[in-house]
């Protein structure tokens, strides 16, 4: 079928069949021909209909195993409903390719305009929405007063916790996590609607899940708090992108064109990760600390230090969780182990700065008060 005719396709029948027997394709299109020619007049051959267009280049899929022919017939139509159900009914009325008795069954009948529409009503919102964001500097003041009204309006809540979120989040497969109310408000400003607020430090489960649901990225204002914020989400996130507003700036009050900026430039989790992980290799720290990961390689032992550097104890690995949950005033763990979440929980909860060890266990939940180094990390 020619260019402007697949263009002109509505329906694809999409039937299954069994034969018993071996067959080919040529078998089953001549089965499709022959037996439902004449079955409904010249308006509805099969033949007359793929001269004139209204059918399209029937396909055959099939398969052979046991002496049994297995497989799939699809066939574009640009005919009316009605039409389009009696040519399926027709399909299904073979009984016989070949000399090999055989069973046709409808699957579906396919409106493939409807994945049209919705391409087109994507690219649609993507071009509203840059274009919004291309001209609207030029709008003057008095509008944007007025229009502001109007877009608090759309602003909705999500999720059990409420979140302030755009109209868009639910059916969006891409979404924007801000930090608060104001910054969705802005963004809806320049057409942004599927964009959500964690409104507060501690990540709420919605934005766990929904991460998980969807191609999420974060928008950060550019400066400490956005720091912190964006270490708690890589701990329970599942992100794939993050954005940062310019340094010292916070979203709510960037532009039309700083925030078109700032998500185009947005940067891939993994490369974020990538980069925190060259920083954390590149930190300086005490000499004891060096001299006690040199010392302590192969020994499978901790040592524990104060704020000021100075040695508490030397004691098995083995013994290292359950002294911690009795120690005070230790500041530092150098030891010949695994940092594992356990150890993690108690060094936080003591107010442990620093723990150092040969390895690092996976799936670490790292909380922002305690330093986590391998022996590889340390630079004297």
């Amino acid at each position: 079928m020619g260019s402007s005719q697949a263009e002109t396709v509505k329906y694809a029948i999409q039937s299954k069949f069994e034969v018993d027997g071996v067959v080919e394709k040529p078998d089953v299109i001549g089965a499709v021909f022959g037996q439902t020619e004449g079955l409904f007049g010249p308006e509805l051959d099969l033949r007359e209909l793929q001269k004139s267009g209204r059918i399209g280049r029937i396909e055959i899929q099939l398969k052979s195993k046991k002496d049994k022919t297995t497989g799939k017939i699809l066939i574009p139509t640009s005919l009316d409903r009605v039409s389009t159900a009696i040519i399926a009914a027709s399909i299904e009325s073979i009984n016989r390719v070949g000399p090999c008795s055989a069973k046709i069954t409808l699957e579906k009948i396919e409106d493939v305009r409807d994945e049209r529409r919705k391409t087109i009503i994507e690219r649609s919102k993507e071009i509203l929405r840059d274009w919004t964001v291309e001209t609207l500097p030029s709008v003057d003041e008095v509008f944007r007063e007025v229009s502001e009204t109007l877009r608090l309006a759309r602003v909705e809540k999500y999720g059990p916790e409420e979140l302030t979120a755009g109209p868009d989040i639910e059916t969006a497969k891409e979404i924007i996590i801000v930090e608060g109310r104001a910054d969705v408000i802005n963004l809806l400003k320049f057409g942004i609607q599927n964009v959500i607020a964690l409104e507060g430090a501690k990540v709420p489960q919605t934005i766990i899940k929904i991460c998980r649901e969807k191609e999420a990225t974060a928008f950060l204002d550019g400066d400490r708090g956005g720091d912190l914020i964006l270490e708690e989400l890589l701990q329970v996130a599942n992100l794939k992108y993050v954005a940062r507003a310019p340094s010292g700036k916070e979203v709510e009050e960037l532009s039309p064109t700083e925030v078109k900026n700032a998500l185009q430039q947005r940067i891939p989790i993994e490369k974020v990760k990538e980069t925190k992980r060259e920083k954390r290799r590149k930190v300086l720290v005490p000499k004891e600390i060096v001299a006690s990961v040199n010392g302590l390689k192969g020994t499978l032992e901790a040592v524990l230090f104060d704020e000021k550097m100075h040695q508490i104890e030397q004691l098995p690995v083995s013994e290292l969780a359950d002294r911690l949950q009795k120690a005070e005033g230790v500041d530092t763990v150098v030891f010949d182990g695994v940092i594992t979440q356990r150890l993690v929980d108690i060094a936080s909860e003591k107010n442990i700065k620093y723990l150092v060890a040969a390895r690092v266990s996976d799936a670490i939940k790292q909380p922002l008060s305690v330093n986590i180094l391998t022996f590889a990390d340390v630079e004297g």
